[in-house]
């Protein structure tokens, strides 16, 4: 599933090729076909995103609220668009671009009132300026539950996925399966900072890559990583291989239903 510097990205993306623009917007497959009569030729007036959740603004009050899931898969292109395929779910277009998305888990018309709801139901998201971090160490700091349980959910904080999660504990030397409680306030305000530096870089260069400089392939002389996932990690995908720091084995377990990876010197209990 796309991390939230992937949607931050797309949302960038959809405002660059679209936004004040007469766009044709279709539903191929059909899904969408009556929300897309409505917004048909109207100009996209915003785009926004919270966490793994896109938002397309079209005239004052009209949203298409948008999360990939697992399997949702977002392509551009430029003018003219091709005959689309029956398995686009929806295609907008203008005199310049076009963009497909399918198989997302959510495409659906939507209100203020309602984007807001999903708004209200989602932790703070490092990539948006309004966010509070306190808000999501209030959480953490009563809970028995691990961190990295914590940092996955999305009524904790927002936007952070499997190799987030992984890559912010090993960066800064904590045990995976340390409570939230155990988490001090300091602790807590370096994790964020992190992110918000990881995440705004990944919607950058849109990738991941956590390493420091000193532990960069040319910096260690190493061979770069070859991963479809791209980007440089320490932890991420790497079970069995050496740790970049203390050469020690990188191990990985199931932890609610994800893969999670740390290692085990590195990150003592």
């Amino acid at each position: 599933m796309p991390e939230g510097h992937t949607i931050h990205r797309l949302a960038q993306d959809y405002a660059a090729a679209f936004l004040g623009t007469p766009t044709r917007v279709t539903s191929p497959q059909g899904k969408f076909s009556d929300a897309a009569a409505l917004l048909d030729g109207a100009e996209l007036t915003r785009t926004d995103a919270h966490g793994k959740h896109l938002f397309l603004g079209f005239r004052d009050t009209d949203w298409v609220h948008i999360h990939l899931g697992l399997f949702g898969k977002v392509g551009f292109g430029a003018a003219p668009a091709p005959p689309p395929t029956d398995t686009v779910r929806l295609r907008l277009a203008n005199s310049t671009s076009y963009v497909d998305l399918r198989g997302p888990t959510t495409c659906a018309l939507i209100t203020d009132a309602e984007k807001q709801a999903i708004h209200d139901r989602l932790g703070p998201d490092p990539l948006r300026e309004t966010s509070d971090p306190k808000a999501a160490y209030r959480r953490i700091s009563r809970s028995r539950t691990t961190i990295a349980a914590l940092l996955m959910d999305q009524k904790v904080i927002a936007g952070v996925g499997n190799v987030y999660r992984a890559e912010v504990l090993f960066r800064h030397r904590i045990d995976p399966y340390r409570a939230g409680r155990d988490i001090t306030p300091a602790q807590w305000d370096a994790i964020w900072a992190d992110l918000v530096a990881l995440m705004r870089e990944g919607v950058r260069n849109n990738r991941i890559d956590t390493v420091r400089p000193e532990h960069t392939p040319e910096a260690m002389g190493r061979p770069p990583r070859v991963d479809d996932h791209g980007g440089e990690v320490y932890v991420y995908r790497r079970a069995d291989q050496p740790c970049h720091i203390c050469g020690g084995e990188i191990r990985t377990a199931d932890l609610a239903a994800r893969n999670l990876f740390w290692c085990p010197q590195c990150q003592k209990p």
